[in-house]
């Protein structure tokens, strides 16, 4: 396999899975707490005993929301590739490693990084159900892989509410193989990164080896029912162009709380970031910690934890592009965001040749395929 494009951020999102699958391979003590499907009023859906819903079968996006014509420009994009009209028809070309290396083969692309159903196993309400669902997910997940080990880079989904299950996961995982990374389930209620309750799962990940993902949920989306209908539109497009800069609370709890510090072989990724807010976060971290934190556990700036041990994903960024000097050219890594609707497939190589058209061609290299290549294991070169 010769390797030009690699995505560090696709999906597999729960719509897309096989109907029995949670209900197949559970324990029968489980069987009935797993996902599973339903008729609905516009079509089969997912949902769980415990009254949650995952959205419509084959739907758009990972909550499987119904394609509306003309409401988003990407997902018209998709649709008219023929993706959601195959999902109607049970045509799951998402999760058939066939099929999905046949899209990724229109968009140029010669392999990706594949991010999971995390937000679906927090949606479940049942977090030791969950455990049950992600382990699931997960041996399902390194089967996918290994039918295209030149081609797919599995994430693994561990829980984020009980460390004991998500140190179990990271060791489970890491013997049976073929994932090449951990994700865990980001809420807005978590326990900040800087606790020492942590502590175990980033050892377990830095003992196995295993680069630690943390992909972009936002912020929590506000309140919109008692406003008129322009006043929901424009709180909504306030929560949608902040949603990556959420972010920026990972990395200062994982740099500020000494976790880099204490597992310098650790690799942080937060997936689907965007790039362009990370350098003044970072500027602005060494210059508090110059100011007044120097009694923090740590012994480098904030920024050169940043650059030893930490990755971002962005799909469009021209502004972060242009401060690579800043972010470092290692630490930056291209994703499409296939199948998400605010992604850029099937157009990726119009993006890619747009933005990274000023970059030397050794850089360009970097940031759009060994960056990554190199984390995941795929065979590039220099």
């Amino acid at each position: 396999m010769k390797y030009d494009v690699i995505s560090a951020d696709c999906h597999l999102d729960l719509p897309w899975m096989a109907p029995d699958l949670f209900t197949n391979n559970a324990p029968t003590t489980f069987k009935d707490r797993m996902p599973y499907v339903v008729e609905g009023d516009i079509g089969p859906k997912w949902v769980s005993r415990g009254g949650a819903e995952f959205g419509l079968v084959n739907g758009m996006g990972s909550a499987g929301r119904e394609y509306v014509p003309g409401v988003i420009n990407r997902s018209d994009k998709m649709a008219a590739e023929g993706l959601y009209e195959d999902g109607k028809n049970g045509i799951r070309r998402l999760t058939e490693p066939d099929l999905r290396v046949k899209d990724q083969d229109r968009d140029g692309i010669q392999a990706e990084v594949l991010y999971g159903i995390l937000g679906a196993s927090n949606r479940l309400n049942d977090p030791v159900a969950a455990v049950v669902m992600l382990q699931i997910y997960n041996d399902w997940l390194a089967e996918f892989c290994e039918t295209y080990p030149d081609r797919f880079a599995g994430i693994a989904c561990i829980p984020s509410d009980d460390i004991t299950a998500a140190v179990a996961e990271v060791e489970r995982v890491a013997k049976r193989g073929a994932v090449r990374g951990v994700e865990i389930a980001g809420s807005h209620d978590m326990l900040p990164f800087y606790m020492p309750e942590w502590a175990p799962l980033w050892a377990a990940c830095d003992e196995a080896r295993l680069p630690m993902h943390m992909h972009t949920i936002g912020t929590p989306k506000p309140a919109m029912d008692h406003l008129a209908v322009l006043q929901q539109r424009q709180a909504f497009a306030c929560h949608i162009t902040g949603f990556q800069v959420a972010m920026s609370r990972v990395v200062m709890e994982v740099i500020y709380g000494g976790v880099l510090e204490a597992n310098p072989n650790l690799i942080i990724v937060i997936g689907e970031s965007g790039i362009g807010w990370i350098p003044y976060v970072l500027d602005h971290m060494d210059l508090e910690w110059e100011d007044q934190f120097t009694d923090l556990t740590l012994t480098m700036k904030p920024s050169e934890y940043w650059k030893r041990q930490c990755r971002a994903t962005y799909q469009s960024d021209p502004i972060g592009l242009r401060l690579l000097d800043v972010l470092g050219e290692d630490n930056v890594m291209w994703g499409s965001d296939f199948p998400h609707p605010d992604g850029v497939w099937p157009d990726s190589q119009e993006f890619i040749a747009r933005e990274v058209a000023h970059l030397p061609d050794a850089t360009k290299r970097k940031v759009i395929c060994t960056n990554a290549g190199q984390l995941y294991g795929f065979p590039v070169d220099e």
